[in-house]
């Protein structure tokens, strides 16, 4: 009878249940329990399975190297593996296997460590170094190498948390490099160098394995609508300070991409990994991309051989009767790409995604996705990499030598042959770009005597000559960039990233006549701002606003207790040592005659040095020019109590580059609230903000909730939103602006002569993907304290235009009459957006609401614009 049951419940699970329900009274104790075993071993399994399944079965494994699912109690695919537990796999495998290197390059901003493998035959272990300064001495030089020179592979996992099956499927390969026995193995261990990064993003991958984990039970919910795949705010994409790595190979932000960047370079492999996850609905992509959207600095050669490799994953994926797809939607033009950033170095990157199952089964046009099958073809893939790399290694070596000796020509042939970057008075500013430049391995030179160009004076010591004749010709090339035309106007991510424009620098290419009036040595260093000497018997102290790094002083300050006041006005005092020492608005006095800190001349001491910000110690309140020290318009600073708006409708990304900003180069320390909570944080007695942010989202506050904004902004808050948040401040009349319609966008084009099929195109065209546009500023205003041009390049990614009032007092930054700089725009849309808003403001009761069209911290690396948001921060009180 118990037969019968069991083979009943293999038809149904649900007879199974039925037939124990009906059946227990005549059935003993143990054969029930034998029937529950029963329902337990043929329950549906979804879960995962042993490494030795996602591996080819033509290779022997050693036995004394452990299987993951040894180490770590479950097989691949069973759970989402955490950070932690593949650190721990990764090390147990240095541990047991002698051709495995481990080391930690870094460390997260979660403490987490970043880990580097080394992976090659036993043989090569002790020769690993003489191996790496012979590549690395050959290809800077452009030398043929012989056949037997290794490739180096640099094979790279999930850089993207939430799509992590790049990260598990990394067990699977890492006990195949590790253990693998025989001629597959051998040949490619043998003479070649595989550097393994099973986590681009730990603590990305470690929230999403906790979301993930903590929703599965034991029946596994293939429904979309499922809490396991419907992933909480903020989600495990991006990493500490919700930042999308794989956008940051450029930009270097983070100290994830710092290690990562720094061990590229050490290395530069010949093959770069890169791999990802897309919709659910999807199949598997793998590159080329669209050609006609790669980098125009990549060569084509480059597309030519990743065809080649595809060959290998399309073979794989043939035999086992797995859909993909390649050429569609992906390109390789955004240099801070991880597919694209080793395309301008002479290496083959190559972009994976992976149909994402986003938990561990999810149901999907194609049937059910389960997370071991995405984990299974990214095995596949990154195996069949190793095939097609070693089949066409002649090619790839080839390749590289031929790209170093291409660059080299056309450095030789460009009439640009550098660029001159400086600034007036912010050293700040320029030394964080240079620490960009050095971490990319790009050479400059300093400018040791004044040198004028096109009108500009650059100057001694304050001033860089970037030379276009070097090894990163392609790089130098990508980062000064104003190309406003191209081939194919679509694009995956932004379409310019002129470094120079985003912190706000001034600078010239030059050709050969004006490089020789630029006198530089490479000998030279850049100059640093003179500290003074703090003296005791001051009347008061006082500094310049138009430091990047005056922010952080004046944060510094005011939380030790330190009474400061800002100028409303510019003025001059006479220093300590006799000097006249001028002062533009915004800048920040500290009175000795208040009620101050015993120690104040250690703090401000300690933070001058810290920080790099000059203070001055005045002799008398009495000032030759402009208004005295204690005039009504040096109006006292308090320390600022901040809300960021985040939670469930707003962006992640823009409320972590504000967060990133505040804590990183501010010091403040600003409270992220969740919309759902804003009303009850604002009743909450015992805190008092005074200013709240609102990135780009969907808000819908209750008109209750509305009331009460309105409220605490009159009673003296400041509310500041950029972007999409505009639309809900305009709606509320918080700001009297207009944003304009889609329709008047959609009139600006005419689609009269217009087939179905050009709807992609003419899409394109209505979107801003990233590009610079010029904006005239009002230096006078609040606002823009600290600024010394009267234009300033902003970064726009979204089409939003707004219409607002034309009067100095509300809106002190429009767009120019001809405001793209670099980028794709559109003419039709960059008619609509000239002499358009930028910033605005409201005066509302004693309080004040803000507007940015754009996002003053776009990836963590617009310096030139971060101090707009620092104004509307420690300045606010002076808008009117």
């Amino acid at each position: 009878m118990l037969a019968n049951i069991y083979n009943a419940a293999k038809k149904s699970h649900l007879a199974l249940v039925t037939a124990l329900a009906l059946g227990a009274a005549s059935f003993g104790a143990a054969t029930v329990n034998e029937a529950h075993a029963a329902l337990v071993t043929i329950a549906p399994d979804h879960g995962g399975k042993p490494v030795h399944a996602y591996l080819p079965d033509t290779v022997t494994y050693n036995t004394s190297i452990p299987t993951p699912e040894s180490v770590l109690g479950a097989q691949i695919g069973e759970w989402h593996v955490r950070h932690d537990q593949l650190v721990q796999y990764m090390k147990v495998l240095a541990e047991t296997s002698d051709r495995v290197t481990i080391e930690e390059t870094g460390r997260t901003h979660e403490n987490r460590p970043l880990l580097l493998l080394t992976i090659t035959s036993p043989d090569n272990r002790d020769n690993l170094e003489t191996m790496r300064k012979q590549h690395i001495d050959a290809m800077l030089g452009g030398k043929k190498v012989s056949k037997d020179a290794p490739l180096v592979f640099y094979m790279g996992y999930s850089i993207h948390g939430n799509e992590p099956s790049g990260s598990n499927a990394a067990l699977a390969l890492a006990y195949y490099l590790a253990a693998g026995q025989g001629e597959e193995v051998d040949a490619l261990l043998k003479d070649n160098i595989v550097l393994f990064d099973p986590s681009f993003n730990p603590d990305g991958l470690s929230r999403f394995a906790q979301w993930a984990n903590m929703h599965k039970g034991k029946q596994l919910v293939s429904d979309s609508r499922h809490r396991e795949h419907d992933e909480g705010w903020p989600s495990g994409r991006t990493n500490h300070y919700w930042f999308d790595l794989n956008r940051d190979w450029l930009l270097l932000a983070h100290p994830e991409s710092q290690a990562r960047i720094k061990q590229f370079h050490k290395w530069r492999p010949h093959v770069l990994t890169d791999f990802h996850e897309m919709g659910t609905d999807s199949t598997y992509f793998f590159q080329p991309g669209v050609r006609s959207r790669k980098n125009p600095l990549t060569p084509d050669e480059n597309v030519t051989l990743t065809e080649a490799l595809a060959q290998y994953h399309a073979a794989a994926f043939d035999k086992e009767g797995t859909l993909y797809f390649t050429e569609q939607a992906f390109d390789d033009f955004y240099a801070g790409k991880g597919s694209t950033y080793p395309d301008l170095h002479g290496s083959i990157g190559i972009l994976f995604e992976q149909a994402s199952s986003r938990g561990h089964l999810q149901s999907s046009i194609n049937g059910d996705l389960a997370f071991k099958d995405t984990i299974q073809n990214q095995v596949t893939t990154s195996l069949s990499t190793f095939r097609g790399a070693l089949a066409n290694k002649a090619a790839l070596l080839d390749y590289q030598s031929n790209f170093v000796r291409g660059t080299q020509e056309q450095a030789k042939n460009d009439k640009t042959v550098g660029f001159v970057v400086g600034t007036e008075t912010d050293l700040g500013r320029l030394n964080a770009f240079l620490s960009m430049l050095e971490q990319h391995n790009i050479r400059y030179e300093v400018v040791n005597k004044d040198s004028k160009v096109n009108g500009i004076t650059y100057k001694k010591g304050q001033a860089v000559y970037v030379p276009t004749e070097q090894p990163q010709y392609r790089l130098v090339k990508s980062i000064f960039s104003t190309q406003t035309s191209f081939e194919n106007n679509t694009f995956y991510d932004v379409s310019t990233w002129n470094l120079a424009l985003a912190f706000n620098l001034q600078y010239s290419p030059l050709d050969k006549g004006d490089a020789r009036d630029v006198k530089r040595g490479d000998k030279e260093t850049v100059a640093t701002l003179a500290l003074n000497t703090i003296q005791n018997d001051a009347y008061a102290y006082g500094f310049s606003w138009q430091h990047y790094y005056a922010p952080a002083m004046l944060q510094t300050l005011l939380e030790q207790g330190v009474q400061v006041r800002s100028s409303e006005e510019a003025f001059a005092a006479l220093s300590y040592n006799g000097d006249v020492v001028s002062l533009p608005p915004g800048s920040i006095i500290v009175p000795k005659g208040l009620a101050q800190p015993a120690n104040i001349e250690d703090i401000i001491t300690q933070a001058q040095a810290k920080l790099r910000v000059p203070v001055f110690s005045f002799k008398s309140g009495l000032t030759p020019v402009g208004n005295d020290l204690g005039s009504r318009s040096m109006a006292p600073v308090y320390a600022p109590q901040v809300m960021i708006v985040g939670g469930e409708g707003t962006s992640e990304y823009e409320a972590g580059e504000i967060w990133h900003y505040f804590d990183t180069k501010v010091g403040i320390a600003a409270s992220i609230v969740e919309q759902q909570h804003v009303g009850r944080a604002l009743s909450d007695p015992s805190i008092h903000y005074t200013h709240i942010i609102f990135p780009s989202g969907r808000y819908g506050f209750s008109e209750s909730q509305k009331a009460q904004l309105e409220s605490w902004v009159k009673a003296g808050g400041v509310m500041i939103g950029q972007k999409s948040a505009l639309r809900y401040f305009t709606d509320n009349k918080w700001l009297d602006a207009e944003i304009v319609s889609r329709e008047t966008i959609d009139n600006a084009y005419d689609e009269s002569k217009l087939s179905y099929a050009d709807g992609g195109a003419l899409y394109a065209k209505k979107l801003v993907a990233g590009a610079v546009f010029e904006t005239k500023i009002d230096t006078s205003h609040p606002l823009f304290y600290g600024f010394e041009s009267d234009t300033l390049p902003m970064f726009k990614t979204s089409n939003m235009i707004v219409q607002g009032d034309s009067s100095p007092f509300v809106t002190p930054a429009t767009y120019t009459e001809e405001p793209l700089m670099a980028g794709f725009s559109d003419n039709a849309m960059v008619e609509l957006m000239a002499e358009s808003t930028a910033v605005t403001t409201n005066k509302m009761g004693r309080g004040v609401v803000i507007g940015f069209t754009d996002n003053m911290q776009f990836r963590g690396y617009w310096y030139g614009t971060n101090k707009v948001l620092a104004n509307a921060i420690y300045q606010s009180h002076f808008v009117r």
